[in-house]
């Protein structure tokens, strides 16, 4: 007959809570197995008998980050009925997660493991990769809007993506700067300003493309007639 374990006299659910919130705050590096042992309220050994080790419970508090606080964005993405509405909503839903209270600033994705040594360059790599997820999910939603019939099919959606997660990734360490709402707000209000510039939608387009024919038309130099009547006589009385 098999010996049962001793059970967990620990919350795992909150234990993991309380690491995610602690790496996010420090860093990967920056938060020792002790900080991680006194925040969890759990022994060492409890640690790695729930998690593993340290790297795979930064992994845990990264995907449990996903599925809540940073889940906005991908709802966001979802849901709104245009791919200006739901780049905007992006971005408002992150102004407020990244300087909303109860938490550290800025995205946890972002700014978690930015610089690594060599030895934990597969967790840098890690959230890098967490980072281009963002960026394809967004770059997906452009194309269903071109299918949709939202954006041009000559919208550089390559580009667009990678615009606007720049601005997101840019307000996460604006926010753990120091800036304010009101600033980030700003900041979304320029970005979303330049939409016009950058995407196309398919009335603008065809206007667009009509006008440059027009200007084309209208460049082209006059037609010349030649005259086909023969020279005059030359004139002998001089």
């Amino acid at each position: 007959m098999a010996v049962r374990g001793r059970p967990r006299s620990f919350d795992r659910d909150a234990a993991l809570a309380r690491a995610m919130h602690l790496f996010w705050e420090r860093g990967y590096e920056a938060t020792s197995l002790a900080d991680l042992t006194a925040a969890m309220e759990i022994n060492s050994p409890s640690l790695y008998a729930a998690f593993g080790s340290k790297e795979a419970l930064f992994r845990e508090a990264v995907g449990l980050y996903a599925a809540t606080e940073g889940a906005g964005s991908r709802e966001a993405l979802a849901a709104a009925p245009t791919a200006k509405d739901a780049v905007a909503t992006m971005l408002r839903r992150a102004v407020a997660r990244f300087v909303g209270s109860g938490h550290p600033t800025g995205c946890f994705v972002v700014l978690g493991a930015l610089n690594c040594s060599a030895e934990n360059d597969a967790v840098r790599r890690y959230l890098a990769e967490r980072r281009r997820a963002v960026a394809r999910a967004l770059r997906a939603r452009l194309a269903r809007a071109i299918t949709e019939g939202d954006l041009s099919a000559d919208t550089d959606i390559d580009a667009l993506a990678a615009f606007y997660v720049t601005i997101l990734n840019g307000m996460s360490l604006q926010a753990r700067d120091g800036a304010t709402r009101r600033t980030l707000d700003r900041i979304a209000d320029c970005a979303m300003a330049a939409w016009g510039s950058l995407a196309a939608s398919p009335a603008r387009s065809r206007t667009t493309s009509s006008a440059r024919a027009a200007r084309r038309r209208s460049a082209k130099p006059p037609s010349i007639s030649r005259d086909r009547r023969k020279p005059a006589a030359p004139d002998d009385t001089s």
